[in-house]
């Protein structure tokens, strides 16, 4: 297939193609976070031509982002299923599509279900798996990782803002989507470069010694098949097949993990919003359009230092067992951000908003995925995502549309950034009192086997021995689901998934 996984005992590259996959994953975020918010430039004249209100044309953005998080179990099925790149060639192609399709439209439905489903789908379809395999090629550089991968939403968002402006200018928003569409066929370069980390394999010998060996190899081979046939009838179930999981649905039972759904819940109802109506608000506010557009350039300025820098402090020794505090205190501040700058008017205090704004938001886009990754393991990691993404999805269709509601019917943006700061900032408050009592239940608790956990994964998967697997983790079987074995190996592997009690030595 198309995508893999190292192989069980051999860890994370570190670098290497890594790096490619890096960049390639730069770019999936960037189209994946930047995208929804850049086609917010087009809301004034889709309003214009279908006679919409605002909050009806939202439901385009909303849609978008919606697929992109609503589908992640899909996506997690998938990827386990066929591999990273099929998944995402077939995204990359989905999401254009959608957008060439759209602009034929001459209904909003259409473009909710072209530009919205379409589009959100494909986005979706590039955006997991990418980061599934970015958690494959790093672990001691994946706080900088990660933080690196983010930055493409700033980028992208920076450079796709005034790109759409100048689009509609020049070629109204029909031109200006057909573009777009044929600019997102470039995450299919992306997914093509989304090869598996190499596993371990015999070195190769010198040719007299395999000359030497000719004779022996045929009596070599048949014992080997033999073991090989011995391992599988093993190992094979009542039925005759080997059963592979497709989602891991007992991540749920983590008490971390638990902690950072409710904790994305709230955040996802205001964090979006404001940098969605932003636009509109400055051009409400008397802000030419030109003008208006280059805020949420400023706010990608910024979010593009703010993300790698954010990565790297949280990749520090001190600093990395307290991620999650990291990661409160700037959803706090971006909160904050929000309540403070709601009667902001004047092109000024618009900019120092955008600044303050664009740091707390690089800071929350850095750290949300590592602090997933370090709750629940790399192994667990594709479903824990897939299932973080579909209950954003419930909170995204929440959160803007309610926004441009409450917009249309008030008239009025100051009760927006209020509501969307004070749920941006208990999302906040909660995180780091739920993490605080969690933590010193476990330093209270006696220690015993655990039905899972980040420290307990971590720790299994540092000793490598899979004896010392809490029960219900099944990292093994969630490693060996993202990787395509040879035969031989693969019955090695799924032995140690049929008999976890089984040391190495005795496989």
């Amino acid at each position: 297939m198309g995508a893999g996984g190292p192989r069980p005992g051999v860890g994370p590259p570190d670098g290497g193609w890594g790096w490619v996959v890096l960049v390639a994953c730069f770019v999936v975020t960037g189209f994946a976070y930047g995208f929804p918010k850049a086609v917010s430039v087009f809301f004034r004249e889709l309003m214009r031509d279908f006679g919409a209100g605002y909050s009806d044309t939202a439901w385009v953005s909303s849609i978008m982002l919606a697929m992109l998080y609503g589908t992640g179990p899909v996506s997690s099925i998938l990827v386990t299923r066929f591999g990273c790149r099929p998944v995402m060639l077939a995204g990359g192609l989905l999401a254009s599509a959608g957008m060439i399709l759209a602009s034929f439209a001459t209904r909003l439905l259409e473009l909710y279900l072209t530009a919205g489903v379409l589009t959100g789908l494909g986005l979706a379809l590039n955006f997991q798996p990418s980061l599934i395999m970015l958690g494959l090629y790093f672990e001691r550089r994946r706080p900088l990782a990660n933080g690196l991968a983010a930055a493409g939403s700033p980028v992208f968002l920076s450079a796709l803002s005034p790109l759409g402006q100048l689009l509609l200018e020049l070629f109204g928003w029909r031109g200006g989507f057909l573009l777009f569409g044929g600019l997102l066929l470039h995450c299919c370069a992306c997914g093509a470069v989304m090869r598996p980390p190499p596993g371990p394999g015999p070195r190769p010998r010198p040719r007299a010694d395999r000359e030497e060996d000719c004779a022996g190899d045929a009596p070599r081979e048949a014992e080997a098949d033999a073991e090989g046939t011995r391992l599988r009838l093993r190992e094979a179930p009542p039925g005759g097949r080997t059963r592979r999981r497709l989602l891991d649905v007992a991540v749920c039972t983590d008490r971390a993990f638990i902690v950072y759904v409710v904790t994305k819940f709230l955040m996802a109802l205001g964090l979006f919003v404001p940098a969605i109506l932003l636009v509109n608000y400055a051009k409400d506010a008397g802000v030419p359009d030109t003008e208006a557009a280059f805020l949420l350039s400023i706010v990608g300025f910024v979010d593009i230092v703010a993300r790698p820098a954010c990565g790297a402090l949280a990749g520090l020794a001190r600093l990395r067992p307290h991620v999650p505090y990291l990661f409160s205190l700037a959803l706090l501040a971006n909160g904050i951000t929000d309540l403070s700058s709601a009667r902001a008017r004047s092109y000024g205090t618009l900019v120092a908003f955008c600044i303050a704004f664009g740091l707390s938001y690089g800071m929350v886009g850095a750290l949300q995925f590592e602090v997933l990754m370090a709750a629940v393991g790399a192994p667990r990691f594709p479903s824990a995502l897939g299932l973080v993404l579909l209950v954003e999805a419930v909170a995204v269709l929440i959160g803007p549309p309610s926004a441009g509601r409450l917009v249309d019917a008030l008239k009025n943006y100051e009760i927006i950034f209020y509501l969307a700061g004070s749920e941006v900032a208990l999302a906040g408050v909660f995180m780091a009192v739920a993490t605080y009592c969690c933590l010193r239940r476990s330093r209270d608790t006696p220690p015993g086997p655990t039905t899972g956990g980040a420290s307990d994964t971590e720790d299994a998967e540092a000793e490598g021995e899979p004896e010392s697997l809490p029960s219900g983790t099944q990292e093994p079987r969630s490693l060996e689901s993202l990787e395509v074995p040879s035969p031989r190996a693969g019955s090695v592997g799924q032995e140690r998934e049929a008999d976890p009690g089984r040391s190495r030595e005795s496989v």
